[in-house]
């Protein structure tokens, strides 16, 4: 095992551990990982989820931030598994295809989730362990939100297990699932259009789709629905993921057009 040391964290990330082996495989058999790929693992812990990894890829490549657990995980010696010590926040990511499988810390989410969703260079598939709340505002549940809309692009998001409480050691006062997060074959935009979409989707949100703010006029948003053969938006209705893209690409043609 290939040891990388980072820098030294002072803190320590809290963290719910999987140990059940039965159960790790269980979920490990609803992916797709193979024996040729990469796989990145955030928050090895005790090495439970690693020890399975291994067993089914190429390589893993697991991050822990504690220094405690980081020097227990060295000592196991697992085969196959590069480890770092430090913040995978600050890391690198791989520069070839990579999966990712695992057990975050649910304080992290948000963060771990931007850095892989805006990379250059993106998970071809990934599996999340997480907060079920968390889980649903990625998948636009029961509405969809900017996390959502950022997302939906490039990634179809899928909860696909649901777990116990007593699966976990500790015990986690809220609900748990396994978020499936899989790259589009073909974006619906292109990447090269991504900021234009994230200042589209965060002015809109903001201001509105409708009033003086509004980056598109009523009658264009009505025409391009139209033509899409797409719901009329009501004022105050909700507003679906594919309404959003029909308006983004609007939007983009006028923008571009002046």
């Amino acid at each position: 095992m290939s040891k990388i040391t980072g820098q030294k964290s002072i803190f320590s990330v809290s963290q719910n551990f999987l140990t059940s082996r039965k159960l790790i495989e269980k979920l490990l058999h609803k992916t797709n990982i193979s024996k040729n790929d990469m796989v990145l693992e955030i928050g090895a812990g005790k090495g439970h989820i690693t020890k399975a990894l291994v067993q089914m890829s190429k390589e893993v490549i697991a991050y822990e931030i504690d220094k405690k657990l980081y020097d227990n995980l060295v000592k196991k010696l697992i085969p196959n598994t590069k480890l770092i010590y430090g913040d995978f926040i600050k890391s690198n990511l791989p520069e070839t295809a990579y999966k990712v499988f695992s057990n975050i810390p649910f304080s992290r989410t948000t963060d771990i989730m931007r850095k892989f969703t805006v990379a250059n260079n993106p998970p071809t598939d990934m599996w999340l362990v997480m907060e079920k709340g968390a889980a649903k505002r990625f998948c636009g549940l029961p509405n969809e939100n900017l996390n959502s809309l950022l997302i939906k692009p490039f990634f179809e998001t899928k909860i696909i297990y649901h777990f116990q409480k007593e699966d976990f050691h500790p015990a986690p006062k809220v609900e748990i699932v396994l978020l499936e997060i899989i790259q589009k074959q073909i974006p619906d935009i292109m990447l090269s259009q991504r900021s234009d979409y994230h200042l589209f989707l965060t002015h809109s949100i903001k201001n509105g789709l409708f009033g003086s703010k509004a980056l598109l006029t009523k009658n264009q948003i009505t025409t391009a629905l139209r033509l899409a053969e797409l719901p009329q938006i009501k004022q105050n209705g909700q507003i679906l993921y594919i309404q959003w893209l029909c308006l983004f690409r609007c939007w983009l043609k006028f923008t571009r057009c002046k």
